[in-house]
């Protein structure tokens, strides 16, 4: 799969703007707060329909603006689509593929699938549980339609547990109630369980592979399913824990409670492992990525590295910048020292620059 070109039109600070690319390696370079992140961004919300940096639609539209235009060309198994996103400061997003408008969401997912990578990612071992479910569910949806229906099910049914819960204080006969939403959040939940610990299990074959060897050997890194519930006692927990929910006004077990386990020689490095190693198993967990999509997909995702490489020491520039040769890839760096270092092919440099885009060769 290839993105072939983008078209923005204002976008954050794009008024208008079309870039083709190449089907390898495309390097925006430039000063920081120039732009060149959010071309990375408009790709992903093309994609996924969501900002990777968690924005709402009506912060990514131009200052004075009331809606955004981004156009995505694409060749997938020499079939060309198009997807076109509209932004709109008080309505909902307006999706078309190849011209014919989308009704749900998951239509656009399978099309094209991406990883993102930026520097926060590094973080991801160490940060709370909320960014590990985040990056499992980011993934599993461009992978998985089924799962995508699971989620914004159990999300909704949620909702509306947490805010009749919240109603019981005023209303306390009306906890009989919660028996209705219980039966549906065990039915999604156990879904969105099942998936995700296969999910991990493919991931974790992968995984152990990858990060043997950036630690030369030296380290065997185990990732787990760490649910809140298992699947089997989801509905027991949920109806052990209701007086607890009443008195707390949430409901406090279920997949959105749900963790990654993250272990070498059994030691939880979420806890206790050193900033090396969280930052070594976190570019560990993003190459799996990569080789899983490959796997299931039987292509290559497109590989999107936000200002990276500066933030990886010489070992790791070398094992990303090896396993990127083979996949679309679009980086985005302050200098090219890092890749004229390593004498790497650049297919198609941009200068960004106040939001304006140069091709430079």
């Amino acid at each position: 799969m290839i993105i072939e070109s983008i078209e923005l039109k204002n976008y954050r600070n794009y008024d208008e703007l079309h870039m083709d690319f190449s089907p390898g390696t495309n390097i925006l370079y430039g000063n920081n707060a120039q732009g060149k992140t959010n071309i990375l961004e408009a790709v992903y919300v093309c994609c996924t329909t969501k900002s990777h940096r968690g924005s709402k639609d009506r912060e990514m539209i131009h200052f004075h603006k009331e809606e955004s235009h981004i156009k995505l060309n694409i060749r997938k198994n020499e079939i060309f689509y198009r997807i076109d996103m509209h932004l709109k400061k008080n309505k909902a997003k307006g999706v078309a593929i190849n011209g014919v408008p989308i009704r749900k969401v998951s239509e656009l997912f399978g099309i094209v699938n991406v990883v993102f990578f930026s520097p926060e990612d590094l973080n991801l071992i160490k940060n709370g549980p909320s960014d590990r479910r985040k990056f499992i569910d980011l993934e599993l949806c461009q992978l998985n339609k089924l799962y995508v229906h699971s989620l914004i099910s159990y999300n909704r049914v949620l909702m509306q547990r947490n805010k009749l819960l919240k109603e019981l204080f005023f209303h306390p006969e009306y906890e009989q109630t919660l028996d209705v939403w219980d039966m549906q959040l065990v039915q999604y939940g156990k879904e969105i369980i099942k998936y995700r610990t296969k999910f991990i299990e493919q991931l974790g074959e992968i995984i152990y592979e990858i990060h043997g060897k950036l630690s030369g050997g030296k380290e065997k890194l185990k990732i787990v399913y760490d649910p809140s519930a298992l699947m089997d006692e989801l509905e027991n927990e949920i109806s052990r824990s209701r007086q607890q929910d009443v008195k707390q006004k949430t409901t406090l077990v279920g997949p959105h409670r749900d963790d990654i386990g993250f272990f070498i020689d059994e030691i939880d490095i979420r806890k206790f492992g050193s900033q090396g190693q969280q930052r070594t198993a976190a570019l560990s967990l993003k190459l799996a990525e990569i080789e899983l999509v490959k796997n299931l997909v039987r292509d290559y995702p497109i590989l999107l590295l936000d200002d990276v490489l500066s933030e990886l020491d010489g070992e790791r520039q070398n094992h990303l910048l090896s396993v990127i040769k083979h996949i679309q890839t679009i980086i985005t760096c302050t200098g090219l020292e890092d890749f004229v270092n390593n004498r790497f092919q650049i297919d198609k440099l941009f200068k960004v620059v106040s939001g304006a885009v140069i091709n430079e060769n």
